[in-house]
């Protein structure tokens, strides 16, 4: 298995004996011509995005990646049986970055390689769509996004909800005004999840490329439970359920809201007050963040069943004149006085996000997308500040210009080493 410093030095310095255009790296399609995606990271959700895209008409999958070969081989032939075409088998993502005929990447691995991911690919002049969150931390995240604006490319992140019909005539109400003045917003999960508990560490077994597998996290020994799962609760690897399931949430109250930038201030309580198990990141959270005139809150009880408004996830806008409910798939409206006078729904918006994507692949129109990574980078920086925010338990201000925030301890956290043969590059 190769390393990327090489690669990504030759990649930087050609960059900078360049000058970019607005269609750098990317070309026009004809009517009839098919988008090629290599999807990597396809054994779970990655699974489900990949068949979405594979439903698309102008899409073909053209290659699949993962680090476990059994799951590669078995996607490869399910793809075969949907489409009639094999797609190419891959283990190492580098091996797929240099083929011209492939446009663009699909990104579902656990999220310490998203980023690295979506940079490299950008890098290679490759479109992507990413699964959310889009980083494992906040520079990660930065460089993400200067990758893409450097390289001008398509960049999606899957909170698929941004492209549901619901959201958009959720968002349309609130903005004409019904509510009135609109103050105050709050997100929310509420669950029953497991313990986890981890085995004792093993060798890894045949057909997984453990190596690949760790990337830029830190090295250690080969944990099954971990690595079928248990990564998204511990710090090397996860961002806990507020980057989980939260960043969802967080993402279609301030969108509703019309909260497009990043939050001046963010305080948290919380902890792991339910769980005595091996998981790091909190089961219970009450995160506040500060907008001029505005507060948005969230919510997270990982042990506790009763919901909020019947749902178990959802958010409430409230304005001087009522308030608005959404749920993953809907929304209800209320006047003062708690009547129902508005309400929509559709589904959550998977294919329609996917569509928007691959139209906006072809139009070469970041603006176009529903998610863009901008703006999946300030939902995601969301996620990763509140958690910040608990581990400092301080009231930390963000400078949105530099993303940085005015504590050191707090900075401290921003980003991390990232282990040899996976560095972060530089970019600009």
């Amino acid at each position: 298995m190769f390393r990327t410093n090489r690669r990504r030095f030759l990649q930087q310095s050609a960059l900078l004996s360049l000058s970019l255009t607005a269609g750098s790296g990317s070309r026009a399609y004809a009517a009839n011509e098919k988008i090629s995606v290599a999807c990597i990271g396809v054994r779970g959700r990655g699974n489900s995005v990949m068949h979405s895209f594979a439903a698309e008409p102008d899409c073909e999958i053209t290659h699949i990646c993962d680090v476990r070969e059994a799951v590669r081989a078995q996607r490869g032939e399910e793809i075969k049986n949907k489409t009639g075409r094999m797609p190419k088998l891959a283990n190492d993502y580098r091996e797929l970055l240099d083929d011209p005929s492939i446009d663009a990447f699909m990104v579902a691995t656990p999220d310490h390689w998203h980023a690295l991911l979506t940079i490299d690919a950008c890098l290679a002049n490759k479109d992507v769509y990413v699964e959310k969150p889009a980083s494992h931390n906040i520079l990660e995240g930065k460089t993400a996004v200067a990758a893409a604006r450097q390289q001008k490319r398509i960049v999606q992140m899957g909170t698929q909800i941004r492209s549901a019909a619901f959201l958009h005539e959720a968002a349309q109400y609130v903005q004409s005004g019904a509510l009135g003045q609109v103050i105050y917003g709050k997100a929310w999960e509420t669950a029953r999840n497991g313990a986890v508990h981890l085995e004792s560490d093993s060798a890894p077994p045949a057909g997984l490329d453990y190596e690949l597998w760790q990337g830029p996290a830190p090295q250690r020994a080969y944990n099954k439970t971990i690595v079928e799962g248990a990564w998204r609760w511990l710090f090397d690897y996860g961002t806990g359920d507020l980057g989980n399931d939260g960043v969802h949430r967080i993402d279609y109250c301030r969108y509703v809201m019309g909260l497009h930038e990043m939050p001046q201030a963010i305080s948290c309580s919380g902890g792991k007050f339910f769980f005595q198990d091996d998981q790091q990141w909190p089961d219970t959270m009450l995160v506040n963040y500060d907008y001029p005139g505005k507060v948005l809150q969230y919510e997270m009880r990982l042990w506790s069943k009763p919901s909020l408004h019947g749902a178990g996830e959802g958010a409430v806008i409230y304005g001087e004149n009522g308030w608005l409910l959404l749920t993953n798939n809907s929304w209800k409206a209320f006047d003062a006085d708690d009547k129902l006078v508005k309400e929509g729904r559709s589904d959550s918006g998977q294919q329609a996000h996917i569509r928007n994507f691959l139209d906006a692949v072809r139009s070469r129109k970041r603006e176009s997308l529903n998610q863009e990574i901008y703006s999946g980078h300030v939902s995601t920086v969301m996620c990763h500040a509140g958690n910040i925010a608990w581990r400092t338990g301080k009231k930390l201000r963000f400078d949105a210009t530099t993303e940085t925030f005015d504590d050191a301890e707090a900075n401290q956290h921003l980003g991390r080493e990232h282990r040899k043969g996976f560095e972060l590059p530089k970019i600009g």
